[in-house]
């Protein structure tokens, strides 16, 4: 964890940074633009759904995740957490946001457990995917990378096909990474596992350079994963098969894995 939070130590902070490609050169004022896409629809219940707020809110306001942030070139990242249900239901319970300071951070964090919890009935994760990828076109914010860190607890049932909201993504440049939250047990923070969802959110959601799934299977785990996937993606660093595996320990093969 530390060593990916202190990815971009000793990097030079400024107002802007330029960073040069080939001949062109491109401006940004954040390191990263990040949507945090978290499922609330009604397979997820209430009480599931404050704890799965409240991992996030933790995480958000931790050490290792201000560190990764201020190790970076500008030192700032903009982020908005968006929680979604059905292909209506795409709700921002914190607008974009930039963070570049443990104050910012808390304050972020804040309006975040602050937020009213509203849910709806279905999993549309195409519709979630494709809100998030406007959401970050539409915002007054640069940046290198474009990332969205969507969380669900089952498959889409719902809404736009998940091969054209991939391909919005990509269209954009904008990097979809996987967070599926997995149960064998029937009442026990979320339904019971009807599929491989981590193999689902690896064929069906994912896209873009470097995109990864880090699946949880419990409360616990559920909140290490999400502390560890933001540093991952705010230092812009990848997991390796045996990180993954650490979160959510499987048995037979590899189901979590990084392309």
């Amino acid at each position: 964890m530390a060593a990916a939070a202190a990815l971009f130590a000793g990097c030079a902070q400024a107002q802007t940074q330029t960073y040069a490609y080939g001949l062109d050169e491109y401006e940004y004022d954040v390191d990263v633009e990040l949507v945090l896409a978290v499922d609330i629809s009604y397979s997820v219940d209430e009480e599931e759904a404050r704890r799965q707020r409240e991992g996030y809110v933790a995480a958000l306001a931790s050490e290792d995740v201000i560190r990764s942030i201020q190790g970076g070139p500008l030192g700032r990242i903009a982020v908005t957490y968006v929680e979604w249900a059905d292909s209506g239901f795409q709700r921002a319970a914190a607008d974009w946001t930039v963070i570049g300071s443990e104050e910012d951070a808390l304050n972020f964090a804040a309006l975040v457990a602050a937020a009213p919890l509203e849910r709806g009935h279905y999993t549309a994760i195409g519709a979630a995917i494709a809100d998030s990828v406007e959401r970050i076109e539409s915002n007054p914010h640069s940046a290198p990378r474009r990332i969205i860190d969507i969380s669900g607890d089952g498959p889409q049932n719902q809404g736009l096909p998940l091969e054209d909201a991939r391909a919005r993504a990509d269209a954009a440049g904008v990097v979809v990474n996987g967070l599926p939250v997995i149960s064998s047990d029937e009442g026990r923070w979320v339904r019971p596992v009807e599929l491989h969802l981590d193999d689902y959110f690896q064929e069906n959601v994912i896209t873009g350079p470097g995109s990864f799934v880090l699946p949880a299977r419990t409360e616990a785990e559920f909140r290490e994963a999400i502390l560890r996937k933001l540093v991952i993606e705010i230092a812009g660093a990848l997991p390796s098969p045996d990180e993954l595996n650490r979160v959510a320990p499987l048995s037979g093969p590899e189901l979590g894995r990084a392309p």
